[in-house]
């Protein structure tokens, strides 16, 4: 009834396109199969640098909750240096003029420590 000439040859005019139902399906499983794999590969590789990133993020608020720490420690220890220094300008005036004599330098002195100083 139907002519099925053209399902028995499936070459086209141009030549050699011989292509069957079953090895069109078997190259889409194969690139399916190939593209399964690598789009696992890639979510590993997504979940590994998720996992880096959120280990990156712990690692600066870590830091960053020192840094604010050492500068309050900083400003904790500036603002007691600023209260002792008042404290013996108050106190120096009632010593003795041989103790003053040497309480005075001895504080210019102090006020002049670096932290290379402190490390000695």
């Amino acid at each position: 009834m139907f002519n099925n000439s053209n399902s028995n040859n499936r070459s086209t005019t141009g030549g050699s396109y011989d292509f069957s139902v079953n090895d069109v399906c078997d190259r889409l499983e194969k690139e399916f199969t190939h593209m399964q794999g690598e789009r696992t590969q890639l979510r590993i590789e997504c979940e590994k640098l998720n996992a880096e990133k959120n280990e990156v993020q712990r690692q600066y608020c870590l830091y960053y909750e020192m840094a604010y720490r050492l500068s309050y420690e900083m400003h904790k220890q500036t603002e007691i240096t600023k209260r002792l220094v008042a404290l013996l300008h108050q106190i120096i005036p009632y010593l003795t003029p041989e103790q003053q004599s040497h309480a005075l330098p001895a504080l210019e002195r102090a006020k002049q420590v670096t932290m290379n100083d402190l490390n000695r």
